[in-house]
């Protein structure tokens, strides 16, 4: 766990995360990525001792093309330890055979959590599902529009900010937060000028709770 060694101005993080109590979480996520798939779980243990967690994009491979990239089997100590701690979490996962470019999905999810926050936990949600449980493609904007629907989202305003790049440009400045902070991938947790890169186990951020709120 890294810790900073400039706080970041208040100001500055509230414009992204929208809280103004001291006890606050940004958590950098993709939808293809599946360290933040399991990583729902440790943003729970954040909320369960009272933290606000603000879950922002940033995308993990940005080189992926529009159509999406074809992706082999999955095997190896690692993906055995995310499939274990997908069971831990209760969330079901089928490793999808193409990553997506997930731009659209984070942009659509990101104007979602400004502007329809109530809706946001639902689709995000659905969107993670999409992609580890059910194989579709989050570039695909009809599942997105799907998705989205299901949840409230005001599918011609969504639209609109898609369209108009007002949506992007949410990416684009979460994304720019997170470089100043040294997010270089997902998921990162930022919390009392402290960056958590990476999935750490469930113990170690029970712990930092703990220290942090003591």
């Amino acid at each position: 766990m890294e810790e900073m060694p400039d706080a970041v101005p208040p100001a500055e993080l509230q414009t992204v995360d929208g809280s103004s109590g001291a006890r606050r979480v940004l958590h950098w996520y993709d939808f293809l990525c599946p360290f933040c798939y399991v990583g729902q779980q440790r943003n729970t243990i954040f909320e369960s001792y009272g933290f606000e967690v603000a879950d922002i994009p940033f995308r993990a491979h940005p080189d992926i093309p529009h159509d999406g990239r074809a992706v082999g089997a999955r095997s190896g100590a690692i993906y055995a330890y995310i499939e274990e701690e997908a069971r831990i979490a209760g969330l079901p996962l089928v490793w999808p055979n193409r990553l997506p470019n997930t731009l659209m999905a984070l942009a659509a999810a990101e104007w979602t959590r400004r502007h329809a926050q109530k809706s946001f936990p639902a689709l995000q949600r659905t969107l993670y599902a999409a992609h580890f449980a059910l194989g579709e493609d989050l570039g695909d904007q009809g599942v997105i529009d799907r998705y989205a629907a299901e949840a409230g989202v005001d599918i011609t305003a969504m639209h609109a900010a898609l369209d108009n790049g007002s949506a992007f440009a949410l990416v684009d400045q979460s994304e720019a937060l997170g470089t100043r902070l040294g997010v270089r991938g997902t998921p990162a947790w930022f919390v009392s000028d402290r960056l958590i890169a990476g999935l750490y186990p469930r113990e170690q951020f029970e712990r930092l709770a703990q220290i942090l709120i003591a």
